[in-house]
């Protein structure tokens, strides 16, 4: 999720500040909320709330392209 589009500023770390680099949805108080989630899991979440939202099959797989990509899961 983009930054700008997370009503609440962006995850938190464990001190309480704002993440600068993961959401709400998927990080709170210095942990993922949902550790187990795969990358797999996450491109097909992805896919579904762009679906929800309006957005076209065809840019919802765009983005999910690059979930693997993302931070998290090159940390491991």
């Amino acid at each position: 999720m983009p930054m700008k589009r997370d009503t609440n500023g962006g995850g938190t770390e464990a001190d309480g500040t704002l993440s600068t680099t993961y959401c709400s949805h998927c990080y709170s108080h210095g942990a993922f909320t949902n550790p187990a989630m795969t990358v797999q899991e996450m491109q097909d979440r992805v896919r579904q709330k762009m679906s929800e939202m309006g957005f076209p099959g065809f840019l919802s797989g765009f983005f999910a392209r690059k979930i693997p990509k993302l931070k998290r899961w090159n940390a491991l």
